[in-house]
């Protein structure tokens, strides 16, 4: 668009304004570069990128897309071979951070900001680059000592040297022989070297290098022979420093000017980062909104603000386009008919150029291809142009390209010559607007305009409002009435003397006076209607604040009361959870009582069966005839095998003596009298009665599964009992996986048994969890 039209709708200070907003040269060159697009696609594209960065900076107040530079002269410089300084180098390093950084953050958030990431997701990564420049170089731009080894080890050497240098000038300041000769007991530097202020009349006292004097000639720096050489080391170290310095920075711009022509791009993508999230903070400074895009030329605001102007603008509604082509402004001096135009102008311009505007939300825009305007005194002296000439030059121009997709805000035309003549003049440039279908604002003081707009179709009159009262605008703008002058109020208010305003009322045409009078008549009305309109629409707000107050209260309610609900819930749901804890430990309890009464009934069967084992015993043994003494001798020797009928075991004898015989029965040994015993051939006497079953050898395993838990607890009493005698020192019981209640069981009573030392589940090979291996003592 015409550069001289955006500066006449003064759109070049919303790029001034935008332009602050930037944190980057970069950014600051595209916001004063920014001008309007006549795509749809892009300036939906552009209006899509400020939306985002408006609600990244609501959303995320911590990002900072910051830290980096505009060194596109040195990748430039890069490009071309040249040699690149530490600082810039530097610099390159921040932006590569940068770079990252920025495309982690959106890369994290590509759904929430599309535009954005897609924007961000085209930077390139180095961390190789980036990794080598940070270990190089150290802020603001100096070469580390990590560059290298090569300078490392020079440095060390520089700052030894310097180090010796040091003590040994420290002993001629400490040396009271010394110090008569110097001016100060210090030691400064001249020329690179380490010298000492001597006295001038002392110069013959102190042999070396004199490099300075000073100004009142009093002092001379003087450097000792004694440390020369070492000056002179430190000296050919610090060129080879430099060479070092050189070489290193030569490699380090090598490796990034490889890829120096993607760094270009990138570090411009960051730049144009800079300029969207600066457009979004100018969104937020104006309170700003995306307007709704129209497909066609037309204009709907809703209380549009100029941006210019702050907190001291004053809203407008305004549409064009949709009821009328051309809206003709009338209204006194001052009134904010100029304002209105520019707000129009700059809105349309702002929003193809991707700004949001500061209006409600709902205002619609279309896009124009071209915006025109005469605004403004534009006489000049140089081409010998008056005002009216002026206007007229840029009308016709206007006139040579305005079509149907263009808008024109034309202000006080066919002003600057006769009015009636001009009024003329403006009535036939405005129909020729209406003829190409032209969207076109114009704002005038002319009645004839009033009228020219009155009876023509798709051409509508608009005043800025007048309080009669204060006599000062109200710079609102009403579509659908003429406005007036009010010239005549407006002298009265500045103290002119009421019978001249009279005698100038009398100058009016009669139907001049009576179209007057119905304008005021009509002014009064439709204020009076305004009043009543908005006493009613206050009204319908605090019905709708009631209503909302109401449903909120509704809410409320609803919500305590499903909290309510589920605090009840809750407390009924805690209650079962303890009842239900009670009730398990009643029957814990009574299954323990039971458990316990149980036992008690299991010991006193097996202490009946065991009496009834011992009497059956006696009365055995009682049956069995004893054999005389003297029939042992020949027959119990050392080695045989013998039946005791008193334990109903047989055992082997290990000992003879005139006492009586040891039987090794099992693992037991027993002393018994030489009658108490038998040979294994007679042990079974005729009519005799044996108790087999304690004789049977013991099994070291058992097998309990299948049986009920009293019944498996029995032969395990009794199994035990066997293997005791047995000598068994180990027996495996075998219960099984099941519910686990047998195995519970038989774990119980091996932990009560007096005669059970440990017992354990059986491991890899022995049966695992299914078996219990009981430790006999």
């Amino acid at each position: 668009m015409d550069e001289r039209v955006l500066r006449r709708l003064e759109f070049d200070l919303v790029r001034e304004q935008l332009a602050r907003l930037t944190e980057s040269p970069i950014g600051r060159e595209l916001a004063e570069g920014l001008t309007p697009a006549t795509e749809i696609e892009v300036v939906k594209r552009r209006l899509s990128e400020t939306a985002e960065a408006r609600e990244l900076l609501r959303l995320e107040p911590g990002f900072a897309a910051g830290g980096w530079h505009d060194i596109r002269a040195a990748l430039r410089r890069a490009l071309q071979g040249g040699l690149l300084e530490a600082a810039e180098l530097y610099q390159v390093g921040e932006n590569l951070a940068a770079i990252r950084r920025v495309k982690a953050f959106f890369q994290e958030r590509g759904a929430k900001y599309p535009v954005l990431g897609r924007l961000c997701g085209t930077l390139p990564l180095f961390p190789e680059l980036e990794e080598r420049l940070k270990k190089a170089l150290r802020p603001p731009g100096e070469v580390a000592d990590g560059a290298s080894t090569r300078l490392a080890e020079i440095r060390r050497r520089i700052e030894r040297l310097r180090v010796e240098i040091k003590e040994i000038l420290e002993n001629f300041v400490r040396s009271p022989e010394w110090q008569k000769y110097l001016q100060e007991p210090i030691i400064t530097i001249r020329e690179g070297r380490y010298v000492l202020p001597v006295r001038i009349e002392h110069r013959d006292k102190v042999k070396g290098l004199i490099h300075d004097q000073s100004a009142s000639g009093a002092t001379l720096f003087i450097e000792p022979l004694a440390v020369v050489e070492k000056g002179n080391e430190v000296r050919r170290l610090k060129a080879a420093e430099q060479r070092e310095i050189e070489r290193i920075l030569t490699e380090l711009t090598r490796a990034v000017g490889a890829v120096a022509g993607e760094l270009l791009t990138a570090t411009e993508t960051l730049g144009r980062l800079d300029f969207i999230l600066a457009k979004g903070r100018y969104s937020v400074s104006l309170d700003a909104v995306t307007p709704v895009l129209l497909p066609v030329p037309e204009i709907n605001l809703r209380r549009a603000r100029h941006p210019l102007l702050g907190t001291k603008a004053v809203p407008i509604d305004v549409r064009l386009g949709r009821d009328f082509d051309i809206l003709i402004i009338t209204g006194p001096n001052t009134g904010g008919k100029t304002v209105a135009l520019k707000t129009v102008g700059l809105c349309v311009l702002m929003a193809q150029a991707g700004l949001e505007i500061p209006a409600a939300e709902g205002t619609e825009i279309g896009l124009f291809a071209k915006v025109f305007a005469d605004i403004g005194d534009e006489q000049s002296i140089t081409a010998s142009l008056s005002t009216f000439s002026s206007h007229i030059h840029n009308l016709a121009a206007i006139l040579r390209e305005a079509d149907e997709r263009s808008l024109v805000l034309l202000d006080e035309l066919g002003a600057g010559t006769d009015p009636r003549e001009g009024a003329a003049l403006a009535c036939a440039i405005l129909e020729e607007l209406a003829r190409r279908n032209v969207r076109t604002i114009a704002t005038t003081h002319s009645s004839e305009l009033k009228e020219f707009a009155a009876g023509r179709p798709r051409v509508e009159n608009a005043a800025v409002d007048f309080d009669p009262e204060t006599l000062s605008p109200t710079y609102h703008l009403v579509i659908g009435q003429p406005g007036r002058s009010n010239a005549f109020e407006i002298a009265a208010g500045l103290g002119l003397p009421a019978r001249l305003i009279a005698r100038a009322k009398e100058f009016l045409d009669p139907e001049e006076r009576r179209v007057r009078e119905l304008t005021q008549e009509l002014e009064r009305v439709r204020r009076s209607a305004e009043r009543d309109a908005t006493a009613a629409a206050r009204l319908k707000e605090e019905a709708l604040a009631l209503k909302a107050a109401y449903e909120e209260k509704v809410r409320e309610l609803a919500a305590r009361k499903e909290k309510l609900l589920a605090e009840a819930r809750e407390q009924a749901t805690a209650l079962v959870r303890v009842a239900r804890r009670e009730a398990e430990e009643i029957i814990r309890e009574l299954r323990e009582k039971l458990r316990e009464e149980e036992r008690r009934e299991q010991e006193k069967a097996v202490q009946t069966a065991r009496e009834r084992l011992r009497r059956l015993a006696a009365r055995h043994e009682e049956a069995v005839p004893e054999l005389p003494e003297e029939a042992a001798p020949g027959v119990l020797t050392v080695g045989a095998a013998v039946y005791i009928p008193r334990f109903g075991q047989e055992g082997t004898i290990v000992d003879v003596s005139p006492q009586g015989v040891t039987v090794q029965v099992g693992s037991f040994r027993v002393e018994l009298p030489p009658g108490a015993v038998r040979p294994v051939a007679r042990r079974q006497p005729a009519g005799g009665v044996r108790l087999t079953s304690a004789a049977v050898a013991a099994n070291p395993t058992i097998d309990l599964r299948g049986q009920r838990v009293e019944e498996a607890l029995i032969n395990l009493e009794r199994h035990l009992d066997a293997a005791l005698l047995s000598g068994l020192g180990r027996v495996d019981i075998i219960h099984g996986y099941g519910t686990g209640a047998l195995r519970a069981a038989v774990r119980e009573y091996l932990s009560h048994h007096p005669r059970v030392r440990s017992f354990r589940p059986g491991g890899p090979g022995e049966g695992g969890p299914g078996v219990t291996v009981a430790e006999l003592a």
